[in-house]
């Protein structure tokens, strides 16, 4: 076995690492997907850690699909040089930046074991929890072992704040219940993976996907865990469109609450209507005054015609998106 390592020239290069496990036909097969994006100082240490989890499970077998998602950095050459020494690894390589969920999707279309499990680089999802999480799904006999963070440590406190936010509002409006803090870090067996795989829509949203296709799934709390190098790819805009995606995906309440909103309006108007034609027949000598309070009622109704119109407009755009058929990811490299 060997470990991949950047020595102090920033070249890679690789030292043994004695006990390779041959792999037993008879045995299952475990596939864990990597999903990638500029993850050259992280991926030295995750092949350390992931390496010390397969020498401690002999009982199964392993492959690693690492989803190269258009790096610009050394990601690329590492992944390249880590197959050309370890019979387990595969990757994928993206012709641009397509997104984590594409990356995700690559590599479970690419999974060919009784088992997947998706983790990213950063260490963020330890792979030492993937033994528990394994012994947990042969315990309970479920397909799915899923994992959320315990706490939100290192993260800003605005963050937190609109995270909980969201699952707040999408799980009242939506048909799937998110579980907060929930992490892309999660075991399935076959059976569930083939599921999701069965879902081919283009704007993806995994989390509710896993939870929409069903299936028992039992849940992992592990401390949040800071990245072991390099930086976040998560903006706060990011992570914003990223909410919108799963509203838009899993629920068509905003259609409802646009439509409810003008009906309100509409009564609100015939009220206002009224009450004028009231107070100049009971006081016919007063005068309709007011013109600042026309314009702010004004300014509100269009405002809340152009929120409605935009609302509409991202449903369509996604039907768009849908209708056109362009694949979620193309490969450059295998």
């Amino acid at each position: 076995m060997y470990i991949c390592y950047i020595d102090s020239t920033n070249m890679i290069k690789f030292k043994e690492r004695r006990g390779v496990l041959t792999a037993n036909m008879n045995k299952e097969l475990i596939s864990v997907i990597v999903p990638c994006y500029n993850e050259a100082e992280a991926l030295p240490f995750f092949f350390d850690e992931l390496d010390k989890v397969i020498a401690s499970m002999p009982d199964y077998n392993f492959e690693a699909i690492y989803v190269n998602d258009g790096s610009k950095d050394a990601t690329l050459n590492i992944l390249r040089a880590r197959a050309q020494v370890d019979a387990r690894t595969r990757y994928v390589s993206f012709s641009r930046n397509f997104g984590k969920e594409a990356g995700m999707l690559a590599g479970l279309r690419s999974a060919n074991g009784d088992y997947a499990v998706i983790m990213d680089a950063d260490l963020q999802d330890p792979p030492s929890l993937l033994p528990k999480m394994m012994e947990l799904l042969k315990e309970k006999k479920c397909d799915s072992v899923a994992t959320r963070r315990g706490d939100r440590k290192g993260e800003p406190p605005i963050r937190s704040f609109f995270a909980n936010c969201f699952y707040g509002i999408v799980n009242k409006i939506s048909d799937v219940e998110l579980v907060p803090a929930a992490r892309d870090y999660r075991l399935m067996s076959r059976k569930m993976l083939d599921a999701v795989l069965s879902l081919s829509e283009y704007n993806r949203f995994t989390k509710g996907i896993f939870e929409w296709v069903g299936f028992k799934t039992e849940w992992i709390t592990f401390e949040n865990i800071e990245r072991v190098a390099g930086k976040t790819k998560w903006s706060f805009w990011g992570l914003f469109r990223y909410s919108l995606e799963c509203i838009v995906a899993f629920s068509t309440a905003p259609l409802a609450i646009s439509s409810l909103s003008g009906i309100a309006m509409f009564f609100l108007s015939i009220i206002g209507t009224l009450a004028i034609i009231i107070r100049k027949i009971i006081d016919t000598s007063s005068s309709i005054s007011g013109w600042a309070s026309l314009v702010c009622v004004m300014l509100f109704i269009g405002g809340l015609q152009l929120l409605c119109i935009g609302v509409l407009g991202q449903y369509l755009a996604k039907t768009y998106m849908e209708t056109k058929g362009r694949p979620n990811y193309i490969v450059a490299e295998t």
